[in-house]
């Protein structure tokens, strides 16, 4: 089942979907033309982000290792092995440099947060399952400005065969909680997985937080972007998307794929 997508405070809060089909997610604008974001006033691009909730404190890991589990799901849209699933350190960040067609995009992923996640992410980064694959997303509207990449198969519904179980912020919060539905602000500079609002639907897909969005805090944050990598970013969303996917946002106007992701 899909997250529905939230109104709050005229704010349209789409959903991040991963591994969902949407038919309307893949095909083009519906004049079948592409164009750029229209203008926005300057009272338009003002958001008062005191309205939302903040992400909580990261929780102290109770370990230095963990076991995870990545159970089989759908098909991978890129042939890949799943990664280990004991000892996964919670400890520490790892390094990971996006080359893009589009310029560079540095990550730095923190254990302490996710340890599944950066386990995951890195074990796919080293097998090159995402070189050669295209960002296939963006949106740029107010309260929701991020760049979704991950997919190989660019059409926002391809994984890696397995599924994971999502992490900090929402393991902050008590099992139910009902602050759980509840908007928070995603920091400029985050990076966080996609998901299809289903248990253990994290996968391959992620997204690159450009400027500060709300989205209810069931994202799994697990890592920053650099200075560059959001210059990067910024100028790939200056150029706007074609409007395609009725969740929210379309195809960047400016393609942009993954060349090499290489963990430092």
């Amino acid at each position: 089942m899909k997250r529905t997508s939230i109104l709050i405070a005229g704010v349209s809060l789409a959903v991040l979907l991963a591994g969902c089909s949407d038919s309307s997610d893949s095909g083009g604008s519906s004049n079948g033309t592409s164009s750029k974001a229209a203008p926005t006033s300057a009272a338009e691009q003002s958001l008062d982000l005191s309205k939302f909730g903040t992400l909580p404190p990261v929780p102290a890991p109770a370990a230095a290792t963990v076991d995870c589990t990545y159970p089989a799901g759908q098909p991978a849209a890129k042939d890949v092995t799943p990664p280990p699933t004991s000892g996964v350190s919670t400890e520490g960040t790892v390094p990971v440099d996006l080359q893009t067609s589009a310029g560079p995009i540095g990550l730095v992923l923190d254990r302490a947060e996710a340890p599944c996640t950066v386990n995951s992410f890195t074990s796919l980064a080293q097998q090159g399952y995402l070189d050669d694959t295209p960002c296939h997303r963006l949106t740029t509207e107010l309260g929701l400005q991020v760049l979704q990449c991950g997919d190989p198969s660019g059409e926002g519904t391809g994984g890696p065969g397995y599924g994971f179980t999502t992490e900090y912020p929402e393991t902050a919060f008590a099992p139910n909680d009902p602050a759980l539905a509840n908007p928070v602000v995603y920091p400029r500079g985050t990076v966080a997985m996609a998901n299809s609002g289903t248990p253990g639907s994290n996968g391959s897909q992620f997204f690159l937080v450009y400027a500060d969005s709300v989205l209810p805090p069931n994202y799994t944050v697990f890592g920053t972007i650099s200075e560059e990598g959001l210059a990067t970013v910024e100028k790939i969303a200056a150029d706007g998307d074609d409007g395609s996917m009725s969740a929210g946002g379309g195809k960047p106007n400016t393609p942009v794929q993954i060349e090499t992701a290489k963990v430092g």
